[in-house]
């Protein structure tokens, strides 16, 4: 039968106790997982915090005090704040840093004065055929968005997504508009039969 050591277990033994020495151990590993988590968020090295490195003084406190990320509103793993966003493929500027905020945007207000003069026309209808003039500017505008996509370094704003998704989409959308505006009814200014006999298996 084993012997229990003289003054184990008593109140006035400073020694800590085997439930004690467990709550300090897990309370130091998660000082540990706390302080990686904070030189992950601020950019700096992984390595643990001196704070991680030293046991608690006392170990229930410790143990039972949630950490600081939790505390402001995340979890101990993930940081509670996003601090940074990775830009597009060619989002930087279009002009240098010292130019007006148009200048440094002039690809998208190239393309969004165009596509609005487009819109403009098919609403007020200034002349015949102004439907299918202002949706061929439309188109034109959208392809002419792709191009400038493909061409400049840096685009602003006008990159959304990576530089083939953003070429695709304009282009694709530039592409179909113009085709279906030249389509048009009546006196259509292009004839593809292969289309015409779709449609007309589909609304028959």
């Amino acid at each position: 039968m084993a012997v229990a050591e003289p003054g184990r277990g008593r109140p006035d033994d400073p020694r800590p106790t085997a439930r004690q020495r467990r709550r300090g151990g897990r309370a130091r590993r998660r000082r540990a997982l706390t302080g990686r988590v904070r030189g992950m968020g601020a950019g700096t090295s992984h390595e643990p915090s001196k704070d991680a490195e030293q046991p608690s003084a006392e170990g229930e406190s410790a143990a039972d005090a949630p950490s600081a990320p939790a505390r402001a509103g995340g979890s101990r793993r993930f940081p509670s704040v996003t601090r940074d966003t990775a830009r597009p493929e060619g989002g930087g500027r279009a002009a240098p840093r010292d130019a007006s905020a148009p200048a440094r945007q002039w690809p998208l207000l190239s393309v969004l004065v165009a596509v609005g003069l487009g819109l403009l026309i098919v609403a007020t209808e200034p002349f015949g055929q102004a439907f299918r003039i202002g949706l061929i500017i439309i188109g034109a505008a959208l392809m002419a968005g792709a191009a400038l996509r493909w061409t400049l370094p840096s685009v602003g704003m006008l990159a959304v997504r990576s530089r083939f998704t953003d070429i695709s989409t304009y282009g694709v959308l530039g592409v179909t508009i113009v085709l279906l505006s030249l389509m048009a009814q009546p006196r259509p200014w292009l004839n593809v039969p292969f289309l015409e006999d779709a449609v007309h298996f589909t609304v028959r």
